[in-house]
């Protein structure tokens, strides 16, 4: 059987020795998972030319949208996201997930994180929409900081999907984030890094999605203030840990995936 990741770029993809672990720790011996360069206008006729021993394909950027458009059935999760970035073979055709948001929930609760009244999300891209949902799993209310007004009144709409309240911050006022119990971080490197000093003192729980170069300023100045940390690793490793589950129906072996992760 195989899967792959596609994307564009996608070499530097870290989820092949993930995934290829998984299958060895598992006894998987006749799967195999590599990487594939695609951009959106060939993702359509990728998927439609695919043979039976496809059993899945991850998704990065920029497919995670057109990938709803090939699917004969969206789960309801990455329906309300308006974004998926896995695709599951099935007797009816291809069916797309969204394993960010349950791996960001995983992530967080590795962290210490159950449940929280309010958290702050950085950014509004396509993973402050994982961002989102994640904050639904937690009963959260999301506080949005984005340079941008149109940004935040575009994610409204997937707010109000997922029944989460949402408000808007703006960008100027940064810093006050941290006095939030839950930071998440979705922005570009390096667009972040007035948080280095900022007073963390309040010790949130900080999520920050880069993770090379790692760690960036926030996530270091956090740390030293005695916060929880959490990176786009933590993340990247859930995610594939959700995947791997829905290509194989096996349950992963997650020590064996975190420890490729952390090799690589």
């Amino acid at each position: 059987m195989r899967a792959a990741v596609l994307g564009q770029p996608v070499s530097h993809s870290r989820s092949p020795a993930i995934h290829n672990a998984g299958y060895a720790a598992a006894g998987l011996r006749d799967w195999t998972y590599t990487a594939i360069e695609c951009g959106t206008a060939d993702l359509p006729g990728f998927v439609a030319g695919l043979s039976s021993e496809w059993a899945g394909l991850s998704l990065t950027m920029p497919l995670k949208e057109v990938a709803l458009s090939v699917a004969a059935m969206v789960d309801p999760f990455a329906a309300a996201i308006g974004a998926a970035n896995t695709l599951v073979r099935r007797a009816y055709g291809w069916h797309a997930y969204n394993t960010d948001a349950p791996g960001m929930v995983r992530a967080l609760l590795e962290a210490g994180v159950s449940r929280t009244p309010r958290l702050a999300v950085l950014g509004g891209g396509g993973t402050a929409r994982a961002a989102l949902a994640a904050a639904a799993s937690l009963s959260a209310d999301v506080t949005l900081y984005t340079r941008r007004l149109s940004a935040f009144e575009e994610l409204q709409p997937v707010a109000a999907a997922l029944d989460v309240e949402l408000s808007h911050a703006p960008w100027d006022s940064l810093s006050s984030c941290t006095s939030f119990p839950v930071v998440i971080s979705t922005v570009p490197k390096g667009a972040a890094d007035s948080l280095a000093v900022a007073d963390w003192s309040g010790r949130p729980v900080v999520f920050d999605a880069i993770y090379e170069p790692w760690p960036t300023p926030l996530a270091a100045a956090a740390s030293a203030a005695g916060c929880a940390i959490v990176s786009g690793l933590d993340l990247l490793l859930w995610q594939a840990v959700d995947q791997f589950e829905l290509f194989t129906g096996t349950a992963a072996p997650v020590a064996a995936m975190r420890a490729a992760l952390c090799s690589v």
